[in-house]
């Protein structure tokens, strides 16, 4: 019985490291339920584990898009930092707001870019989005700076959903090519699930059996599909992506009323 739930929990790793790869997005909601309920993990342990796979998984997948060319460094690292610093403000937020409403809020938002977006290729606007050219450095900075700061008070007030916000803003904000918002995603969901999950290391909140398990088939799911992820081109994709944000954003939508 131990060796089979042993396979469950990298068959989770293998859709873990698949939903990553393709839409730069934490698989957070798959694995601390599935650690909760199946392994009678507590909260915070399965939150921690679930970040340490995160870690893991980002890395590997952000590096074959980098291979690839489909990594922005530049912005991506501001808007990382940045992401940290906000998600303690968001934290603090959270504690006198009802974060639910508000996920509700961002539920609605995903509903909207997604149907607009699928909208636009249905009518033959197939053209991919211009990515923004900044006139000096100092406002590419600034402008990534801001993006993640508001990225981190979001994630920070509603607790999870930073890999999507980053894959949003990059893409409706910035005009990233759907490719590079995906390989940029990941890497700065890699930097900003490492500081958070060194909270939880600290105080023991990691099952590093259980996390390595998990990690070995998020590592292969992460492979195999950014390798098919960086095979289809940018309209397909953005579709898949176009459909995801749908999917989420009904699902914040039921929590928020449940």
């Amino acid at each position: 019985m131990t060796y089979l739930l042993y396979g469950v929990l990298i068959i989770i790793g293998l859709i873990t490291g698949g939903i990553t790869s393709l839409v730069g997005a934490s698989a957070v909601t798959l694995i601390v339920p599935t650690l909760s309920m199946l392994f009678h993990v507590d909260v915070h342990t399965a939150i921690g584990t679930s970040l340490f796979v995160d870690i893991v998984t980002s890395i590997v997948v952000s590096y074959n898009y980098y291979r690839k060319g489909h990594v922005e460094l530049k912005s991506g690292l501001w808007i990382a930092i940045a992401s940290i610093i906000g998600a303690q403000i968001g934290a603090t937020i959270a504690n006198q707001t009802k974060g639910i409403t508000l996920s509700g809020l961002f539920g609605v938002l995903l509903i909207f870019s997604g149907i607009s977006q699928l909208r636009k290729a249905k009518k033959g606007n197939q053209k991919p989005q211009k990515q923004i050219n900044f006139k000096h450095q100092w406002t590419e900075i600034l402008t990534a700076v801001l993006i993640g700061i508001a990225i981190g008070i979001i994630s920070g007030i509603f607790g999870a959903g930073g890999g999507v916000m980053i894959l949003l803003a990059l893409v409706v904000i910035l005009g990233y090519p759907m490719h590079t918002a995906v390989g940029t995603s990941t890497l700065i969901m890699a930097i900003t699930a490492l500081s958070s999950d060194v909270g939880y290391f600290t105080h023991g909140h990691i099952n590093f059996l259980y996390g390595i398990l998990l990690a070995i088939g998020a590592v292969i799911g992460g492979m195999l599909g950014s390798k098919y992820a960086n095979k289809i081109n940018d309209q397909k994709l953005a579709v898949f992506l176009d459909i995801f944000f749908i999917i989420i954003g009904i699902i914040m939508l039921v929590q928020m009323v449940g």
